[in-house]
């Protein structure tokens, strides 16, 4: 087989596992483990997929992270100015990835915190806040949804602690209301975030109520709130409250 076709496999089969780790890859294609190295650093390089600790993540697999932030852009606004307003001056937050974790941010310029992250647009937002102490978790950087990732991250998270943390999810399962995602490699730190915090708080617009994902990141009863847009009388929503889950509607 020629080194292209070769890595048009490994390709399809990162994106169709949503991640796939070097040690699998080797035995699929019957090649050695430095082969399929090769191969991930040039498609990496090519920019069809990022490299994490011991595998790989497709580009694909999810739109951009300027894409996602025009969806539901209002709704996203909301969550995160009644997100924000949970958090007290002096405490130390936790931020995690996704364009609804940024509106927490933009609601928390002007404030006297510490910041924790992984999200690289929260970076940015709050770069020139002087009095917001940003604390950056290490690891690989996710350019198609400016995130870190891997083992530094997740490495660094059992180090610190925070007052409360702001997860997103893809989706809560309606039988069960497991918190959901679509991909793998940021699940870690979800979880991670959510073991390193006094309190977390889910993010969750209306549609994530009717979505799901991949990954189980926990139940729904990890979390000491829920912020959402979702409509009163919502039945899901009284299942949320009655697992013992505040429901902060935005």
């Amino acid at each position: 087989m020629l080194a292209a076709q070769r890595r048009q496999l490994i390709l399809r089969a990162v994106r169709t596992d949503q991640g796939a780790e070097v040690v699998d890859l080797a035995h699929r294609f019957g090649v050695s483990e430095i082969t399929v190295r090769r191969d991930l650093t040039v498609l990496a390089r090519e920019g069809k997929l990022t490299r994490v600790h011991g595998g790989a993540i497709g580009e694909a697999d999810e739109p951009p992270f300027e894409t996602t932030q025009t969806e539901r852009h209002d709704a996203k606004e909301r969550i995160g100015r009644a997100a924000a307003l949970m958090v007290a001056d002096g405490q130390t937050v936790m931020i995690d990835i996704g364009t609804t974790a940024l509106e927490v941010a933009r609601g928390l310029r002007g404030r006297a915190l510490t910041v924790i992250t992984s999200n690289l647009a929260v970076v940015d937002e709050l770069l020139e806040e002087t009095g917001i102490e940003l604390v950056l978790l290490g690891g690989v950087v996710r350019r198609n949804y400016r995130s870190l990732v891997g083992v530094l991250a997740e490495d660094a998270l059992r180090q610190l602690s925070a007052d409360v943390a702001f997860i997103g999810t893809s989706g809560i399962r309606r039988h069960d209301l497991a918190v959901m995602d679509t991909t793998t490699v940021e699940v870690p730190i979800k979880r991670g975030m959510i073991a390193s915090a006094t309190s977390s708080v889910l993010l969750a617009d209306a549609q994530k109520f009717s979505s799901g994902g991949v990954v189980r990141i926990c139940g729904v009863e990890e979390f000491a709130a829920v912020v959402t847009d979702v409509t009163l009388g919502e039945p899901f929503v009284h299942s949320v409250e009655r697992a013992g889950v505040e429901v902060v509607r935005a």
